[in-house]
């Protein structure tokens, strides 16, 4: 069966899926990686505090024997993937019958323009109900072995920093536990075969995240911040539960003899080939799109995501990086049929996803201007990219959305752990007050850092230009000396894009001179961190540097052709269940301007802060990190503008201020008030009547009625008695009386009668 590829049912014609039960070991195997790490979340639990470093050593060997597995994975699926272009593979095609049963006709050759299916597919029944039966499984194409390989990188990584950033801790065991499950639960959705299946991983990944964000729970601003984060993504996921049974209803009513299907790769080739409604997927597609917003931090249901920072830093650099913040992207990357078809996201200029994201992008890199915490900074810097990776898919460019997914979690884990180990120096994440000059005491941190920001800026040849220059192209919004097209004409994201370009330069060049330029402004002499935080540094440091060359634009004449578009190729599905997209061009003059573009936001931070600023701190005598009579002393509208982005938009006011205050105040007390005058008194005044009816009850009708009859029939036989004892005298001549009056008077009343 190994060239045998599963169909998906339809009612007119046989509809290739593009999957295979096939494949090597690894591929129809690839359920032994999460299952590692959620092992270890039990041994470490049961067994970790009795063990020579607390359990860590249990979850590093777990997440480093997945890692292995992943990157095997991966050299299992570049075969797959390479050599299936040389096999005959037939498909599998099943067509129905007016009465539902599936007949079938032989096999076509090939898919989708002559390329080969490639998915490995495999299921199990999960349970029955109903007379359904439900599967679990795995589905693995390119876009699951990419993220595996990320996710358990990372996690690795994560976990050997941690062994250092958290010693000593009290919790130091359940700590390392949670750490395993939640790289498990992100593993499991990765692979995850039907939307159910994923709506289980996308809870757990959220209990995991919830547990860690309030690891320090005593202190309440952790706590609170645990809670918000859970809420809020509780808030998100009701879309998610709408659009999962949409879907789920909406493929059953196009596949005769079935209620439904939660199959993902049903669910897509469905959708795909136009056979569900176009409503039933916009509305999925909504309800889908809250839960990104939620848990992608998209706006304006990003608001958790700078207080998860709460939590300890490695925890925000796994979030941030490569769980929780990307799974709603993964989840749109691997629902694509649906949300292109749902958005019709082909040929057009505008959608509510792609507005979204780039509305996203614009309002998380403003609002990391205005941030003293340096975790702060990187948490908002988060929320613009993954704005940026949104809105890429939503203006058709898959590849490009997921190849910034990918160099993202390298760059963005190397600046949250570079965080994490100044702070770790200098005892706090304030970059005003307790930060500067740190280059000259924590070099390695500085180096990786730096590499980091380039990267997060978007300069060549950093992996950031590479992916960042690719979602801009495929806005289709450019078409200027050639290159560019896509699926549709994005002008106004393509500037959203070039904006929030400009305003990461200009914020991470102020985080740069903040943290390590400048005198040092805090207490004590900080010092560079140990080997276990500078060796996932450098690694982290180096992958931010060569991961953008895995995808080079095709006709990029520096590169060889075997290295073009290279994770494209690999990672891009070429199956049934993937809609047929168009891909964009390399533009050389969008690629220079967006270069250019990137450069004036660093000259312009960098001036202000590099030669005004410190000319000022030279002046003060002392280490200044603002210009006393700056922009917004000196105009209003800067001011104002300032006083916005430092209140947040004033959301958290809204969301906290009015709706909760609101329901927990006002709400509160007129429902309170409606329960004690509305509820308590209509229940009060209904005893009090049945009180009173019940008094009038027992004096008046049991007492003088019921009770009165029952004695006046009592005396009445008494007395009756009495007279017949008289009567009853034993003489004959009385009783014949008696009976000639009884005689007489029946006689009388006869009479009348007849």
């Amino acid at each position: 069966m190994n060239n045998l590829l599963i169909a998906a049912l339809s009612a007119d014609a046989g509809l290739p899926l593009g999957i295979t039960e096939g494949g090597s070991w690894l591929l129809r195997n690839v359920w032994l990686i999460p299952l590692l790490p959620a092992l270890s979340f039990v041994l470490i639990l049961t067994f970790g505090k009795r063990m020579p470093h607390g359990g860590s050593e249990l979850g590093i060997a777990a997440v480093g024997i997945a890692f292995v597995l992943a990157l095997l994975t991966g050299i299992a699926w570049v075969d797959h993937r390479d050599n299936s272009h040389d096999q005959e593979v037939h498909v599998a095609v099943v067509q129905f019958d007016d009465h539902g049963v599936g007949h079938g006709d032989g096999s076509e050759e090939g898919h989708g323009g002559g390329h080969p299916s490639l998915a490995v597919h495999r299921t199990a029944i999960w349970f029955q109900a109903g007379g359904m039966e439900f599967t679990v499984g795995t589905l693995v194409d390119g876009l699951a072995v990419m993220m595996l390989v990320v996710v358990t990188l990372v996690s690795l990584l994560v976990h050997v920093y941690s062994t250092e950033y958290v010693h000593g801790d009290r919790r130091y065991t359940h700590y390392f536990a949670f750490l395993s499950l939640f790289s498990a639960s992100m593993l499991l959705l990765v692979v995850s075969e039907n939307t159910l299946q994923l709506l289980c991983a996308w809870e757990l990944v959220g209990v995991c995240s919830f547990v860690l964000i309030g690891h320090w729970w005593e202190e309440k601003p952790n706590s609170d911040a645990a809670l918000k984060a859970f809420l809020t993504n509780r808030v998100g996921d009701m879309g998610l539960l709408v659009g999962v049974t949409v879907l789920f209803f909406a493929a059953g009513s196009a596949l005769p003899g079935r209620f439904g299907s939660f199959s993902i790769a049903e669910t897509n080739a469905l959708a795909s080939s136009g056979m569900l409604s176009h409503t039933a997927l916009l509305v999925a597609s909504c309800g889908l799109m809250a839960a990104v917003m939620s848990k992608s931090g998209q706006f304006f249901l990003h608001t958790w995501l700078p207080d998860a920072m709460a939590g300890p830093t490695p925890v925000s650099a796994l979030i941030h990086a490569a769980t929780m913040v990307v799974a709603g992207v993964f989840m749109i990357a691997r629902l694509y049929g649906v949300f292109f078809e749902g958005f019709q996201i082909g040929g057009s200029s505008i959608n509510l996803m792609a507005f979204i994201g780039g509305l996203t992008t614009i309002v998380g890199a403003c609002l990391a201007f205005v941030q003293r915490d340096i975790k702060k900074v990187l948490a908002y810097s988060t929320i613009s990219q993954l704005g940026y990776m949104v809105m890429a898919l939503g203006v058709g460019a898959w590849t490009a959305a997921v190849f910034h997914l990918f160099t993202h979690a390298f760059f963005k884990a190397c600046l949250f752990l570079g965080s994490g180990s100044v702070a770790h120096a200098v005892h706090s994440f304030d970059m005003k007050s307790d930060m500067g000059g740190l280059r000259k005491h924590m070099p390695h941190t500085y180096r990786t850092f730096m590499i980091g920001t380039i990267a997060l800026a978007g300069l060549p040849p950093l992996a950031g230009f590479w992916s960042k220059d690719e979602i801009l192209v495929g806005t289709g919004g450019w078409g200027l000396l050639g290159g560019t097209g896509g699926n549709g004409a994005y002008t106004l994201m393509l500037g959203m894009g070039m904006v929030t370009a400009a305003l990461t330069a200009a914020y991470m060049t102020r985080c740069v001179y903040l943290t390590f330029f400048g005198e040092f402004r805090g207490h004590g002499e900080p010092h560079e961190s140990g080997p276990r935080i500078t060796v996932p540094l450098w690694i982290l440091a180096g992958l931010a540097i060569v991961a953008g060359f895995l995808n080079l634009p095709t006709g990029f004449q520096l590169a060889p052709g075997s290295l073009q578009e290279r994770f494209g190729h690999y990672v891009e599905p070429v199956a049934g269940y993937f809609p047929a997209i168009t891909h964009a061009t390399p533009s050389w003059s969008l690629a220079i301007a967006s270069t250019l573009v990137v450069m004036g936001g660093i000259a312009a931070s960098g001036y202000y802060y590099f030669v005004k600023v410190e000319a000022a701190s030279k002046a003060a005598g002392t280490s200044l990190t603002e210009l006393p009579d700056g922009p917004t002393t000196r105009y209003p509208v800067v001011a104002m503008g300032y006083k916005l982005l430092d209140n947040k938009y004033y959301l958290d006011h809204l969301y906290n201020g009015v709706i909760a205050n609101g329901t927990k105040g006002p709400l509160a007390r007129l429902v309170y008030r409606f329960n004690q005058q509305v509820i308590d008194r209509t229940v009060d005044v209904v005893g009090e009547t049945a009180v009173k009816v019940g008094t009038v009850v027992y004096d008046r009708i049991d007492q003088l009625v019921v009770d009165g009859a029952v004695n006046a029939s009592g005396r009445a036989s008494s007395g009756m008695g009495e007279e017949l004892r008289r009567v009853n005298s034993g003489k004959v001549q009385s009783y014949a009386a008696i009976l000639f009056a009884a005689a007489t008077v029946l006689a009388g009343v006869l009479i009348v009668i007849v």
